[in-house]
């Protein structure tokens, strides 16, 4: 079984979010920890909880999504595991980040690359990533089946959609998606999104303005 962990970081209020099993394994996600006191906050719950990190993965690589790869990829000794079409997206997270002042080092170390269909498996606790994009050029989700939860990156937020003017972005890539890998999951379907607080698939089907299923 999955307990999730989340946290409201850096100055956009991006959700980062740390799944874990009994067996003290965890996996970090999209970790937006940009200040020093950010960073401190997320390793003090890895120390206190005992866990041990297996996975670092981003479902996309906007900059508020990445400003923790570097730090926790060294501290934890991981690889990074993204969708390779996300690559050139990390790649020019530094320079967006100038944009909002919001200067970082970027991680450059190596890629665990995720493919549509994938299993991650912390123990016998499975995640499978769905192939989300429009947001961004190769987002893409962790759904939990047993845990009945899926984890949208900015794909799907509570009666909202994730923006699609940054570049790579397409409204009617990111609609297909939501209908196609995320609608299809059953209505009860818990969804943590990259902001925001939490909803259901059920709940985005009838109350979304965006994609409504009418």
């Amino acid at each position: 079984m999955l307990t999730l962990k989340s946290f409201e970081f850096n100055p956009v209020q991006e959700n980062t979010y740390i799944l874990y099993n009994e067996f003290n394994e965890c996996a970090i996600i999209d970790p937006g920890c940009y200040f020093d006191h950010e960073k401190d906050e997320l390793t003090r719950f890895i120390e206190t909880k005992q866990l041990k990190p297996k996975f670092l993965i981003n479902t996309h690589c906007h900059l508020d999504h990445v400003f923790g790869n570097k730090h926790l990829a060294a501290l934890y000794h991981l690889p990074l595991s993204l969708h390779e079409g996300e690559v050139v997206v990390l790649n020019f997270a530094p320079t967006s980040a100038l944009m909002y002042n919001l200067p970082f080092d970027s991680y450059q170390g190596e890629f665990h690359f995720l493919k549509p269909g994938d299993e991650i498996k912390l123990g016998t606790d499975v995640l499978k990533v769905l192939f989300t994009p429009g947001h961004s050029p190769a987002s893409i989700s962790l759904y939990a089946p047993a845990d009945g939860f899926v984890i949208s990156g900015d794909a799907l937020f509570r009666e909202s959609i994730g923006r699609t003017d940054l570049p790579g972005g397409n409204a009617e890539t990111l609609i297909r998606s939501i209908h196609s890998q995320l609608f299809t999951l059953p209505d009860e379907t818990k969804v943590y999104s990259g902001h925001g607080a939490p909803t259901t698939v059920g709940h985005e089907k009838k109350m979304n303005p965006y994609c409504a299923l009418r």
